[in-house]
């Protein structure tokens, strides 16, 4: 059973789905999917191997179902937790836990430092969080170099670029600065430019997510259990390295799930996963010490 909703709040319609009864039947919270910049069908198939949980997905502001109408193009932790506290006070049963991944992570934890009461356990996966990392501005400049293959040469090129970025084992150097981003083609990516410049991956429009830094204090005096997380493929590449640094502030470790950044994508999907694993991993971590 799912129930589709269409929220009102400050500057946007957002777009949330509702899978299972609320209240839960378990008598545990909504499980909250939460991503950034992927919309809710991207927890399709972690979602369906969690048959017994109330689980809630929704489409950030901008993407998929949501629109906005506050002027702006960018992706703002900030603003996305506002829009997270109304849906979750919409839901109308309390606090809610939280799986969230890669730039959702982020906004996770902007809604955790903003309203500690909305959410019970956050899971906060693979945060991109550049600046906890101790050769951050490298990260940066190699972020501002997809940004620059991007806008010269289009989507393919850009694309190219970001997973030689992404792919990339331990901190950045400048050798990796200077060596020229792949050819697409090799990548099975196009070569041609269709003029578009609006990815949020390769443009600027997700800087305040890259660039957004915790609140330590807050997160440590929220009644809110926060865990990072950090796939067990992902090697020491950006988001491996971020979780673990962030894990670091908070002063823990990163706990570890199945597969990848993606590891809870469908098996058959264009980044196949392991959504059976990760659902098992997710009960245990949100079950909790």
């Amino acid at each position: 059973m799912v129930t589709t909703r269409t929220l009102a709040t400050d500057g946007a319609s957002v777009v949330y789905d509702v899978h299972g009864p609320l209240p839960p039947d378990d008598g545990r919270p909504p499980l909250l999917m939460v991503g950034q910049p992927m919309d809710a069908g991207g927890f399709a198939a972690l979602a369906a191997q969690l048959p017994e949980r109330t689980v809630v997905t929704y489409d950030p502001r901008g993407v998929g179902r949501s629109t906005r109408s506050d002027g702006s193009l960018t992706a703002s932790p900030t603003v996305q937790a506002e829009d997270l506290h109304a849906v979750i006070t919409e839901l109308g049963v309390g606090p809610v836990e939280v799986f969230a991944s890669s730039g959702g992570a982020v906004t996770g934890l902007a809604l955790v430092t903003a309203y500690p009461q909305d959410v019970v356990t956050l899971v906060a996966h693979e945060p991109p969080l550049v600046g906890v990392l101790p050769d951050a501005d490298l990260a940066r400049r190699a972020g501002e170099a997809v940004q620059d293959v991007y806008a010269r040469h289009g989507w393919g090129h850009g694309m190219a670029a970001f997973v030689a970025m992404t792919m990339w084992q331990g901190e950045f150097t400048e050798d990796y600065l200077r060596t020229p981003a792949p050819d697409p083609a090799q990548l099975g990516l196009p070569t041609e430019d269709d003029g578009s410049r609006d990815d949020p991956l390769l443009s600027d429009r997700s800087a305040e997510v890259t660039d957004y830094r915790p609140d330590v204090e807050a997160l440590a005096a929220a009644p809110t259990r926060v865990v990072l997380a950090v796939g067990e493929e992902t090697g020491d590449t950006l988001t491996a390295r971020t979780a673990r640094a962030t894990a670091a502030l908070l002063g823990q470790e990163a706990v570890v799930f199945p597969s990848h950044h993606g590891g809870f994508a469908a098996e058959d999907g264009p980044w196949p996963g392991r959504p059976r694993e990760f659902a098992a991993r997710l009960r245990e971590v949100l079950e909790g010490p």
